[in-house]
């Protein structure tokens, strides 16, 4: 055994651990230093809070591998087969690749999301502006039957939908399909009893798609990846097609979440860089004071090796907290967090060779929908004080279970829909200059939208599975 194995630890997840992350991770770092044990839903792990050390194994992928081949409790058999975070540990994917085979898949997976990332490029523009269209659409939606003013839960009618209609755009399926796999998206996230099941059906209609694509390629993310790596295995390419479904459903959406609450109740300064018109660094700073992976998946050293105060022996899993290194005292002192311009050192995408190579659309996504959601309303403020807010308690991810808000719509009138030909919206990645409206070069196809506007009435008789479930969230009593 090793000496984290024979250390005596506390849990980490407590049951206020969400509303009191910020104190536990102060406590550890007092009684351990930048490196701590941990108990993590019955197995002990060694907790990074320090951000020069979370820097030293994020970008270490020499040292610090990321399959669980290089995890020594788990090899030997002594992990239970029923521990909660397995089924998230156990995929065969890009995420979990080490060495070579991590970056073969990786150059795959940059050259298929460039195109939509490149802002020169006719599919990056053509995507900013169906991504703008999809937030007009659902704020349309949710505000469609009362009038000016009203109540909403922007993390089921908002946050969660937009990215997953931009993602199914991505992977380029058919509208019926993809409401389809959107639905079964939100059932696995939601971990409910339908979640296998509905593993099941996402897993096959990915494979499906893979074969698809392989007859007929299309301007979407796995028929450049087919051309980037055509020796793939259909199963493989599903996997990583599921990750990029689930983290940007879960990921994005959380980001966007986090973003709307750090504008309206922050002190990060994200509103008076909202303000300054400056939406990227009110995203870079929501990201800092709220990273919505708060814990990353683990490392594991393949030697013994000092990491802050303690040697950690070969094989140990070794679990990056962004979240922590935020805060801590060396790292803040460097921010001026009172400043419109932040340092854009922030680790929620991580950092490294396993830095989130699809962050700068990520970010867009994120940026558009803060932008669009502060100017179609007048006014938006919470219905709870933040501290009431109700989050989930979750290993890695950091959430709102729902975003209660009063909202006060503006006058001033939108468009149905973007414009087939046009000015597209031109957003600059978040790691560099702040976020910029600018008129770019003409768009030369529209791009079909996952489902039919939200704003055109002669679809209400028909509304897919999609819409209906939205509505559902629209008919939420206010007391919830």
């Amino acid at each position: 055994m090793t000496q984290l194995e024979t250390m005596s630890v506390e849990p980490l997840l407590t049951h206020d651990y969400e509303t009191r992350r910020a104190e536990i991770h102060d406590e550890l770092r007092g009684r351990y230093g930048a490196v701590a044990p941990v108990d993590l839903l019955g197995t002990p792990v060694w907790l990074v809070l320090g951000y020069d050390e979370a820097l030293t194994v994020l970008r270490d992928g020499d040292r610090w591998k990321k399959s669980l081949t290089h995890w020594r409790a788990y090899t030997e058999g002594r992990i239970p087969a029923d521990w909660p975070m397995l089924p998230a540990l156990e995929c065969d994917m890009m995420v979990f690749f080490d060495d070579q085979r991590h970056q073969t898949a990786r150059a795959a997976f940059e050259r298929a999301v460039r195109p939509f990332q490149d802002p020169s490029r006719p599919s990056a523009r053509q995507l900013r502006a169906l991504i703008t269209q999809y937030a007009d659409d659902l704020i349309t939606f949710l505000s469609e039957d009362g009038g000016r003013t009203g109540i909403a839960d922007l993390c089921g009618q908002y946050a969660r939908p937009l990215p997953l209609m931009v993602t199914n755009r991505l992977l380029g399926f058919a509208d019926a399909r993809g409401d389809e796999v959107i639905m079964d998206v939100w059932r696995v996230l939601d971990a409910g009893p339908d979640a296998a099941a509905a593993i099941e059906r996402l897993m096959g209609a990915l494979q499906g798609l893979v074969l698809e694509k392989r007859a007929m390629p299309g301007d979407d993310i796995p028929s450049y990846m087919l051309a980037a790596d055509p020796s793939v295995s259909t199963e493989e390419l599903a996997w990583e097609l599921y990750l990029v479904l689930c983290t940007t459903a879960d990921l994005v959406g959380t980001l966007l979440c986090n973003t709307v609450v750090e504008v309206l109740t922050g002190h990060t300064g994200a509103r008076a860089s909202l303000s300054a018109g400056m939406v990227g660094e009110v995203v870079n700073r929501a990201a800092l004071a709220h990273p919505p992976m708060h814990n990353l998946t683990f490392r594991f050293p393949v030697a013994a090796v000092r990491l802050g105060d303690f040697v950690i022996d070969a094989g140990d899993p070794v679990m990056v907290s962004p979240a922590a290194a935020h805060a801590d005292p060396l790292f803040a002192q460097g921010i001026a967090r009172d400043a419109t311009v932040s340092s854009r050192a922030h680790l929620a995408w991580g950092a490294g060779p396993h830095q989130c190579p699809g962050r700068d659309l990520a970010s867009s996504i994120v940026a558009i929908g803060v932008q669009r959601l502060f100017e179609r309303f007048a006014d938006l403020r919470l219905t709870l004080p933040r501290d009431q807010l109700p989050w989930r308690i979750s290993p890695l991810m950091s959430g709102l279970r729902s975003l209660p808000v009063r909202y006060v719509l503006s006058e001033a009138p939108v468009p149905a829909t973007v414009p087939a030909v046009g000015p597209a919206v031109s957003v600059v990645p978040a790691v560099g200059p702040a976020v910029s409206v600018v008129p770019a070069a003409p768009v030369v196809a529209a791009v079909p939208a996952v489902a039919a506007s939200a704003s055109d009435a002669s679809v209400k008789p028909t509304r897919s599975a999609f819409w209906r479930m939205l509505d559902g969230f629209r008919r939420r009593p206010e007391a919830e």
